[in-house]
């Protein structure tokens, strides 16, 4: 993985910039009346992003501190910079949200590390869109490359449905072929599987109680350790720090599928965690079951024990970067419109942040924050 002394070294293939794929969403409003042009309002949304300005109001803000540099460097005639105001209307109704979808993904797409075979698939309710007295708010569902943070495919689960009846529809907008499709227990449902092999793929499923049955037998044919199944294999990995000691034990067996009756499994599971606070002395221990389609003379237990570990990179690198660093949980909008399109700019910034070499997604906002031009350079595709 690169490291923020690397940042800068790009992939050799041309690719088009983030400034050409936001000349490509369509603008929604009428011609009569309209002030700011399109671009230079999605470019200064961009920079603001870059820059540690992640609410309309803050947003807003920085581009008034920095009105003459703006002026100068976008080309503009503007009168002062656009109020708050202006940004809200542009995020819930003055851009077609589709066209940013599509314009992010393939911009995302094209910056992914072809030789990274791993997606984890999952969901994010956006916080700051719950009402108050109600329990539910928008729900993004996202597929995103493990190591390199990239989000490939986003897309809301509406009010009537939920992820496993949005997840069919937004793999197919990826291409599958030779990857590796990871997800928790609600997304382990037999069309699913069907799908993911089909195009080309293999899926790795963790299982719990939403399927009672297949939980059950899993648990039958790893706990009785007198009559595991003749094929199982062990490996054990120990991990240190953050102030605290992580043992992860797989067993694995591709015998115990031929009685699972479920698509395509070739290999179940089962994952015995146990963490020790350095400090405290506290032990904490959990135990959870799988099913993959992985052949295993192509991923020894070894191999399949990394990608277990590496499907909560989407907490870590996607889901706490969006809520910490870009507080898009703290981020108040009754619009849950307008918060999926910060949210397709916050995914905008920390995959092409991760692109291009920073392992700290915070250290580097503030570095962009001091350097204006080099974020606007960042996003014409221009090397800084």
């Amino acid at each position: 993985m690169k490291k923020d002394s690397e940042r800068g070294t790009k992939s050799p293939v041309p690719l088009s910039s983030l400034a050409e794929a936001f000349a490509q969403v369509p603008d929604q409003r009428a011609a009569r009346g309209k002030r700011y042009e399109l671009l230079p309002l999605l470019m200064i949304v961009m920079l603001a992003k870059l820059s540690n300005a992640d609410t309309p109001q803050a947003i807003a803000d920085w581009a008034a501190e920095r009105n003459t540099w703006l002026c100068e460097h976008l080309q503009l005639r503007w009168p002062p910079m656009p109020h708050h105001s202006t940004y809200r209307r542009l995020l819930q109704r003055s851009l077609s949200l589709a066209g940013l979808r599509q314009q992010a993904q393939a911009f995302l797409t094209a910056r992914q590390a072809p030789d990274q075979r791993l997606y984890n698939l999952d969901g994010k309710t956006l916080r700051g869109t719950i009402p108050g007295g109600a329990t539910k708010g928008e729900h993004l569902l996202a597929l995103q490359q493990a190591q390199s943070n990239v989000v490939l495919a986003q897309a809301p689960v509406g009010e009537k449905k939920n992820e496993i009846s949005t997840a069919p529809a937004l793999l197919k907008t990826v291409a599958l072929s030779n990857k590796i499709v990871s997800g928790d227990a609600m997304h382990a449902q037999r069309k699913l599987s069907r799908q993911v092999v089909r195009a080309g793929g293999d899926y790795l499923w963790f299982v719990k109680q939403n399927q009672p049955t297949l939980c059950q037998r899993l648990q039958q044919a790893f706990t009785i350790s007198a009559d595991l199944p003749a094929d199982v294999c062990q490996v054990t990995h120990y991990d240190k720090g953050h102030g605290r000691i992580e043992r992860r034990q797989l067993m694995v067996s591709a015998q115990v599928t031929n009685t699972l009756g479920w698509p395509y499994a070739a290999q179940a599971f089962q994952l015995h965690r146990t963490r020790t606070e350095c400090r405290s002395g506290k032990v904490t221990e959990q135990t959870v079951y799988g099913i993959t389609s992985l052949a295993p003379l192509t991923t020894p237990p070894a191999a399949l024990l990394d990608w277990t570990r590496q499907h909560w990179s989407i907490e870590n690198g996607l889901h706490y970067r969006r809520d910490v660093t870009f507080g898009e949980d703290r981020c108040r909008m009754k619009s849950g419109r307008a918060a999926e399109c910060l949210a397709i700019f916050n995914n905008l910034a920390i995959g092409l942040l991760r692109w291009l070499g920073w392992d700290n997604v915070a250290r580097a906002r503030r570095h962009y924050d001091a350097h204006w031009l080099e974020a606007l350079q960042v996003i014409q595709g221009v090397c800084p």
